[in-house]
């Protein structure tokens, strides 16, 4: 594109260049274009400078991205309420919250229309400050600026008043959002039920449940997995027996839950107790509690265990997937136990699930991603071998992972390959391979 003649357009460049590098996360490569750009005599329009703008935050450099406001202005390029958010966003990301409220106020005097987005950037930066007073009066003139807030501004309030113990406050702002009419979603709830649990209000919090419930929102399984993604393992638990006495019994979906919640931690032990616990209730392990097990055991490299869970698993007739597999084998990698790794991979090819181009996928990566280059090179020949057709996902797995891994050559080779092979091609390859060259010194 760079030698093309007349020069590209700024759209040409944006639509076929930096936007999908953005998308890449190659937020460098993305400042180091447009500077190219701009030497060749490329003029930017408002969307390009949004995301070289954009691309200055993502590198924590709000300094730069500042400057790039000041670059718009000389230019005539009018700032447009995408450029205020982004500087926004990139103030909260650095905790310079209440330089983000001067940018927002200043936003307003020069009549722009803040969208949902920035009073929730601003917000959450409050919130996360410890700011909760000053959030509160910065939502109360949303309605007069003609923005309505909506429940998910509310709940970032009520989060932190209620992890700040403020309980009362949280019920008085939770009242105002019932007498507006906004209906409370079930993050509302588990906010207040949460806060309550931790202040052992236990009365409180089965009443906002039975609440819950008579709103029909009774999804409460997500509501314990929104406690255990929070390490509230045990609130949790006490959870459960809140809803048993309201004679609802819990199903697999939260036992796999809870299960997948104390494996994460490290209580893979006590996983097995619940697993055992809810079998007496009459539920049945199914392929997903099975697989949670194995991980958790391959986690603490306990690969013995994990194994021994396999072996159950089929006994009790639940098929493993190619996801019990892949962490079986990741796990006996990380463990350095290549032989069982492989012979667990043979005994796949034998037995298991026939692998297809999805499956080999998955398993390439994992021997990329373990440096096993040789590995997945054979793994890649035979799926060849076995009649499998590789997509341009096999090919970008494989190019990128012999990058990485400093086979350029081979990536060079495999490059050519795709182009031969009538591949549709766009600039995610010519990216992984240039990146490549780059890391290796071969820069011309």
């Amino acid at each position: 594109m760079i030698e093309k003649y007349p020069k590209p357009s700024i759209v040409e460049f944006t639509k076929l260049l930096l936007a999908p590098i953005v998308r890449m996360k190659h937020y460098g490569i993305v400042v180091s274009m447009c500077s190219q750009m701009e030497l060749l005599g490329v003029s930017h329009n408002a969307y390009s400078l949004n995301i070289l703008i954009n691309c200055c935050c993502k590198l924590g450099r709000i300094d730069f991205g500042f400057s790039v406001l000041g670059k718009m202005l000389k230019l005539g390029v009018e700032p447009d309420v995408v450029t205020f958010s982004t500087l926004l966003n990139g103030l909260r990301n650095q905790n310079k919250i209440f330089e983000a409220v001067s940018i927002f106020d200043e936003m307003i005097e020069r009549g722009y229309q803040p969208h949902l987005i920035a009073y929730s950037t601003i917000l959450k930066g409050l919130c996360k400050t410890g700011n909760t007073d000053r959030a509160v009066r910065f939502l109360r003139p949303m309605e007069s600026r003609g923005s309505e807030p909506n429940i998910v501004a509310y709940n970032t309030i009520l989060d932190c008043l209620c992890k700040k113990g403020l309980l009362k406050e949280a019920l008085d702002l939770f009242s105002e959002v019932k007498v507006k009419g906004i209906r409370p979603n079930i993050i509302t709830y588990s906010c207040l039920i949460r806060g309550m649990c931790n202040s052992g209000q236990q009365e409180e919090a089965t009443r906002l449940f039975n609440e819950m419930v008579d709103n029909n929102i009774s999804a409460y399984n997500i509501l314990i997995d929104a406690l255990c993604k929070e390490g509230l393992i045990s609130k949790a638990v006490e959870t459960i027996g809140i809803i048993r006495k309201q004679d609802i019994e819990p199903n697999i979906v939260t036992c796999n839950t809870l299960v997948d919640a104390h494996c994460k931690e490290g209580m893979v032990s006590k996983a097995e107790d619940i697993v055992a616990a809810m079998i007496k209730r009459g539920i049945e392990p199914n392929v997903v509690t099975y697989n949670i097990l194995i991980n958790g055991h391959c986690l603490q490299n306990k690969m013995d265990k994990a194994r021994r869970v396999l072996q159950l698993m089929i006994e009790k007739g639940c098929a493993p997937e190619i996801v019990t597999y892949s962490t079986m084998i990741n796990g006996y990698c990380k463990g350095k136990r290549l032989d069982k790794a492989m012979e667990l991979f043979h005994e796949i090819s034998r037995k298991g699930p026939i692998l297809d181009t999805v499956k080999y996928n998955t398993l390439l990566q994992i021997m990329f991603q373990l440096g096993r280059v040789s590995t997945a090179c054979k793994l890649f020949r035979k799926m060849l071998a076995s009649g499998q057709i590789p997509d341009i996902v096999t090919c970008l797995i494989l190019l990128n992972g012999l990058c990485k891994t400093g086979h350029i050559e081979e990536a060079l080779k495999l490059f050519e390959a795709m182009r031969n092979s009538g591949l549709e091609l766009d600039i995610v390859p010519y990216t992984i391979l240039i990146d490549g060259l780059c890391k290796v010194g071969h820069i011309k």
